[in-house]
């Protein structure tokens, strides 16, 4: 059992901030061990990396529990907490199992939820060794969404010499109630992605056990309908504009039916769902290049012979507990 547990929660002000800590409070109070409750605003909207940064640096104890504001923990999970954290000297972190309860004919928004449950060390709920965070800066605080920022900072918990583990806690992930157009807004996640491909090359999603997405098929559905559009201006290019239209359509329509399929209950508001599987493919892909201009100073993290975690081009008595040079 631990020595003590801080547990950072990370909030915007949610209105599932307080079920969360109404299920938290009682079993801190009743801990065996010394347990903190952080709860940390993003006042500035940074973003939660640079939120939770704020949070494990002001921690107390020897392992920081990141909880997120919109999940829901068992009566048990501080109990199961501490069973999940004895762990040998080389376990740098252990992830809580999600649960996502969506109905059979769930909806486009709560299908995406649903993938949690498959994610590979998703801060909804995980814990690491303050020491293993301290290693390499915690968070890195240029990503400014809740999207890949985790499992950035898994791989280089990793990279670093330690392991991380599943534990047996279990917290629910209610899907929150959104707009049917809220996967418009998501694909400013493509930009994340840029920022990862420039910092870990081009086997980013293998090495951060992340999947590789439709932005290849996006990138060819753009290009045909771009095609289909310049080709009518020129006389000679008519035969190949039909030809790369039919592809554009194609396309859409393989993706509108990909997503039917994953989300039956998106029959329901058909109407959307097709509308956004015509504006996903641009928004995707010219959300990727702006991340990719944006970033192209990035330069590739690397493992010190001090087990830290750094970016090229830093040295590494300058690389602080605090994170990087400003």
């Amino acid at each position: 059992m631990p020595d003590g547990v801080s547990i950072v929660v990370p909030t915007v002000g949610r209105p599932s901030l307080s079920a969360l800590l109404e299920r938290l409070r009682p079993q801190v109070a009743g801990a065996p061990v010394p347990v903190e409750l952080l709860v940390v605003p993003d006042t500035g909207r940074r973003g939660p990396a640079a939120t939770r940064n704020v949070g494990w640096r002001g921690a107390r104890y020897p392992w920081v529990a990141f909880l997120d504001d919109d999940v829901l923990p068992p009566a048990d999970w501080l109990d199961r907490l501490l069973a999940d954290l004895d762990q040998p000297a080389d376990v740098g972190g252990v992830q809580g199992r999600l649960h996502v309860p969506v109905p059979g004919r769930c909806g486009d928004w709560a299908a995406t939820t649903a993938a949690l449950e498959r994610a590979s060390w998703a801060t909804a709920d995980m814990a690491y060794r303050r020491a293993a965070l301290e290693g390499v800066g915690g968070f890195d605080e240029r990503f400014p969404r809740a999207y890949r920022e985790d499992a950035d900072l898994a791989y280089r918990v990793r990279r670093a010499g330690w392991r991380l583990v599943v534990g047996t806690r279990r917290t629910t992930h209610p899907v929150r109630p959104e707009s049917p157009w809220i996967s418009l807004r998501t694909q400013r996640g493509n930009a994340d992605d840029a920022l990862l491909r420039r910092l870990h090359g081009p086997a980013w999603h293998r090495l951060l056990d992340a999947p590789a997405g439709r932005r290849h098929r996006h990138a060819l559905v753009v290009a045909a309908g771009a095609a289909a559009l310049a080709g009518p201006a020129l006389i000679s290019c008519r035969q190949a504009a039909r030809v790369a239209g039919a592809a554009w359509l194609a396309g859409t329509v393989e993706f509108a039916v990909a997503r039917l399929r994953a989300a039956p209950g998106a029959r329901d508001q058909v109407v959307p769902l097709l509308l956004t599987s015509v504006l996903i493919p641009p928004l995707a892909i010219g959300h990727w290049l702006t991340g990719w201009i944006r970033h192209r100073h990035a330069e590739p993290w690397f493992a010190t012979p001090a087990g830290r975690v750094v970016p090229a081009g830093t040295k590494e008595e300058e690389w602080t507990a605090s994170g990087p040079p400003r």
